[in-house]
C-alpha cells in the first residue's frame, strides 16, 4: 500500500508519511478482528477482543520498557541502570525495536521449551505403587 500510494500520488504519500504504515497496521488488526466475529457469537467475539487488546498491550508495554531502560538507562524517568552505565543508543532507533522483538521472541520460545521439558519429564515419570508394607515394617530393616 505504501508503495503503491507513491507511485500514484507522491504528493499524498509525502503528507502522511509514516501514517501509512499505521493505517496498514490498524486495517490488518480490524481485518482479524472482524473475520473472528463473523463465525462466533457476541459474546466470544467480545471476549477475544478484550484478550486481543490486553495482550497487544502487555506486548508493547515489554517492548517499550525494555527500549526504554536499555536505551536511557530509566523507566518512567527513574533511573533504574547504575550511573556507570552507558545508554545503548540503536535502541532509541527503530532497529532497536527490531532487537527487542527479536529478543522478546527468543525469551518466550526459551520459556515454552522449558515448559514443553519440565512437562514431558512429569508425563515420564513412573507411577510410584503404594509398598504393601507398612512403613514400622519397612524401617526395620534399615536398623
Amino acid at each position: 500500500a505504501d508503495m503503491g500510494l507513491e507511485a500514484v500520488a507522491p504528493v499524498t504519500h509525502k503528507a502522511l508519511g509514516a501514517f501509512i504504515a499505521l493505517i496498514v497496521a490498524n486495517c490488518l488488526l480490524l481485518a482479524r478482528q472482524e473475520a473472528f466475529s463473523a463465525r462466533n457469537n457476541v459474546f466470544r467475539s467480545a471476549l477475544d477482543a478484550i484478550g486481543m487488546g490486553l495482550g497487544f498491550t502487555l506486548g508493547l508495554c515489554i517492548m517499550g520498557s525494555v527500549r526504554e531502560v536499555l536505551g536511557s538507562g530509566s523507566w518512567f524517568g527513574i533511573r533504574v541502570m547504575p550511573v556507570s552505565f552507558e545508554p545503548w543508543v540503536i535502541m532509541n532507533l527503530p532497529p532497536g525495536g527490531f532487537l527487542t522483538f527479536g529478543f522478546v521472541l527468543l525469551g518466550f520460545a526459551a520459556w515454552r521449551e522449558r515448559r514443553d521439558r519440565a512437562r514431558r519429564v512429569v508425563e515420564r515419570a513412573p507411577a510410584v505403587a503404594p509398598s504393601p508394607m507398612p512403613a514400622a515394617a519397612a524401617m526395620e530393616g534399615v536398623r
